[in-house]
């Protein structure tokens, strides 16, 4: 089996995992955990993302290759290591959204305030502009919620469609990483 290969069933066996916990985690109601798997599954969505995005097919295979490995992924001079920052604002590019999902999830894999949200509204902790391009995007993307000031209540129904659109991208990803395929950088918008 070659890197590529074993990549692409690694990223389909984590995805494949995350469909079965958030349905579970869903049916329990169990808000925060839902959130931290959105962010993982979008953690690999942005790191097939990155490696669709790399021209020469060696460097790409180098990096396949380094992650099946387990070895930390380096800038193409070595000196230095590829971020999460770094694929995320790539990602976000090409998807608008990446980033705010992102941000909004990682506050739920790191403890954190919104750790709290029975008690306090993680939607009430982050800044108006953050809070309005969650808004922009839910609504954009997945019809709601209608309330100007939406809690983390008010979005707990989309949660499902959120997680199945970041799934169903990644999966398309990974067909196009399997047929060796680039993303076009026209794709890309100028930040």
């Amino acid at each position: 089996m070659t890197p590529l290969e074993t990549f692409c069933r690694q990223v389909r066996a984590r995805s494949g995992d995350h469909r079965r916990a958030f349905l579970l985690l869903n049916e329990a109601g169990v808000i925060s955990q839902q959130m931290s798997i959105l962010r993982q599954e979008l953690d690999s969505m942005v790191r097939v993302i990155y490696l669709l995005s790399i021209q020469d097919v060696t460097r790409r295979n180098q990096l396949i290759e380094d992650s099946v490995n387990g070895i930390q992924w380096r800038s193409e001079d070595g000196r230095g290591r590829i971020t999460d920052r770094e694929m995320v604002e790539l990602a976000d590019q090409l998807q608008g959204w990446v980033g705010s999902v992102y941000r909004f999830g990682c506050a739920f894999i790191h403890l954190s305030w919104f750790h709290d949200l029975h008690e306090r509204d993680p939607m009430t902790l982050i800044s108006e502009n953050e809070r309005l391009s969650i808004l922009q995007h839910m609504r954009a993307y997945h019809f709601g919620p209608q309330t100007n000031t939406p809690t983390i209540n008010d979005l707990v129904p989309y949660l499902p469609s959120v997680f199945h659109k970041i799934a169903n991208n990644l999966d398309c990803y990974v067909r196009d990483l399997e047929q060796g395929k680039s993303l076009d950088k026209r794709d890309l918008k100028v930040s």
